[in-house]
């Protein structure tokens, strides 16, 4: 199993860069709810202790609820993160190439630590800060990885807590994708404003 590592954010230091910042998005899939990206800065000396919780670390995908949580707890009360939203009526207005360059641009520009440097998951992005885009970051690089954990969990529980609000869609299960269980609710109730109107499941019962 690939884990990811410092030898991103060792490069940059050695080059002079006082603050390296791994960003990461969830939610691209999904059939309701918000893009959510993360953001995490990582300086020289907070390494050793981001050293010390890399064992709890990796891609988000590759974790169950329980352990992001607890490496989701580790990471902000360790070091400077932010969020950064682009809702479902943004997504149908701009695309969905366009929400995600823009949830990473807000949450790139919420960190209380400027970055000098950003390192970003994924492709065909733009950015005024000096960056570099990885294919597969998420599990290559310990900052793009801490990053993915802070977007799941935040969009997690805020899919969760919208459940409350649009009762019926079993968001607090599927937080928004395409399941069979979410095909049925919206056969069932129709959409809600949660959902991308967009996406083809969505449109399609828009026009049926």
């Amino acid at each position: 199993m690939i884990r990811p590592n410092f030898s991103n954010e060792k490069e940059m230091f050695a080059a002079g860069v006082r603050v390296v910042a791994g960003l990461d998005e969830v939610g691209r899939g999904a059939w309701a709810g918000p893009l959510i990206a993360g953001a995490v800065a990582i300086s020289p000396g907070l390494l050793q202790s981001c050293k010390r919780i890399a064992w709890l670390v990796r891609d988000s995908k590759t974790l169950s609820e329980r352990q992001r949580e607890r490496a989701y707890g580790k990471l902000t009360a360790m070091l400077p993160w932010a969020v950064g939203a682009v809702s479902a009526g943004e997504i149908d207005a701009f695309g969905l190439s366009a929400a995600n360059q823009q949830a990473l641009t807000r949450a790139a520009a919420a960190l209380p630590t400027r970055a000098d440097f950003l390192l970003v998951d994924g492709r065909g992005f733009s950015f005024s800060t000096p960056h570099r885009q990885v294919v597969d970051g998420d599990a290559r690089i310990f900052s793009v990885a801490a990053a993915s954990i802070i977007a799941k969990v935040t969009r997690d529980r805020l899919m969760t807590a919208l459940h409350r609000r649009y009762a019926g869609y079993g968001f607090d299960r599927h937080r928004g994708y395409g399941t069979p269980e979410h095909r049925a609710a919206l056969q069932r109730l129709g959409s809600c404003p949660l959902h991308r109107r967009s996406y083809r499941p969505i449109a399609a019962l828009a026009s049926a």
